[in-house]
């Protein structure tokens, strides 16, 4: 049921918001979960970064009350957020519920857990645990502690609850109030860095946060990017193809230029001239990293 505006919204009304492009089959996966909650969002709103392979239908089809919001020039997930931020709350909505088109809740009971753990603790966000939708038992993106990485679920600890750490993109629950607060995604990043950098945004905020390990959010695997170095104690990523690596280190190179962050700028250099001359014996690859964070530095936030 698809609507271009939204009746008034209940109290304590969530909006659920999904970017999408060229992946229609993915999508309707995504929307079958978050149509069958316990819990059901009061309203969707899905942003579509390529309407030259609609999805429109897609989101007709889904019961839950809908915006289909189609942009002819393609946003990224950055812009995409933001937009689908920004209208979630202009419709009025209190809280606003994040995913992606390639991701889906991993059962019924998700959105209605999150929603108790931000009552229960006071939360301002919070995230499930983002797993492997091929091998749930291993997390999709591994997870720094120290200096260990985890990789599986069962490593992250014998609470609930794991305060300041949180996947934004992938299932995570904003109050409106927080959005008010910590803004919305940053458009320039285009795709790759945005979710870090709005992940600095709520850290400087002082405003609680984290995950809930009492429920999960299905994911592709994301961890083949993150080489292992000197024994798995560090990790240095190393995106496979040119796109992915321009805005991943270039967006890296304005990240570590920010506040909250320049002090580990220093060790990204060092641990990133160890990975590419000492690893894998590709100076020009350390000379290319170097010229993007650089030009990130400098906000040169070219398209590519």
């Amino acid at each position: 049921m698809s609507t271009d505006s939204a009746q008034q919204l209940p109290a304590g009304s969530v909006v659920a918001v999904i970017v999408t492009r060229h992946r229609r089959e993915l999508l309707a996966e995504s929307l079958k979960v978050v149509a069958t909650q316990t819990r059901v969002p009061d309203h969707l709103v899905v942003v579509d970064n390529g309407p030259d392979q609609s999805a429109r239908d897609v989101v007709e089809d889904c019961p839950v009350p809908s915006t289909y919001l189609p942009s002819h020039r393609n946003l990224g997930g950055a812009g995409g957020f933001a937009l689908g931020m920004l209208h979630a709350l202009s419709l009025g909505a209190e809280w606003v519920w994040l995913g992606d088109d390639d991701g889906r809740p991993a059962d019924e009971h998700a959105l209605a857990t999150l929603l108790d753990v931000a009552e229960k603790r006071r939360l301002a966000a919070v995230s499930p645990v983002v797993v492997n939708i091929n091998t749930p038992d291993r997390l999709a993106f591994p997870l720094r502690r120290g200096l260990t990485w985890k990789r599986r679920p069962a490593e992250l600890g014998d609470g609930d609850f794991l305060p300041g750490i949180a996947s934004f993109f992938n299932g995570a629950l904003f109050r409106a109030s927080t959005l008010d607060v910590v803004g919305v995604p940053d458009y320039r990043l285009f795709v790759r860095g945005d979710e870090v950098e709005l992940h600095r945004r709520v850290v400087r905020s002082g405003l609680p946060f984290g995950t809930t390990l009492k429920t999960r959010f299905l994911h592709p695997d994301g961890s083949d990017e993150f080489k292992p170095m000197l024994g798995g104690r560090f990790h240095a990523q190393d995106p496979s193809d040119d796109n992915k690596r321009y805005y991943t280190y270039r967006n890296r190179g304005y990240l570590l230029s920010q506040p909250g962050m320049r002090k580990i700028g220093a060790l990204e250099v060092l641990r990133f001239g160890l990975y590419f001359v000492g690893q894998r014996r590709d100076p020009k690859a350390f000379l290319e990293w170097l010229r993007l964070v650089r030009q990130g530095q400098r906000e040169h936030f070219f398209r590519r």
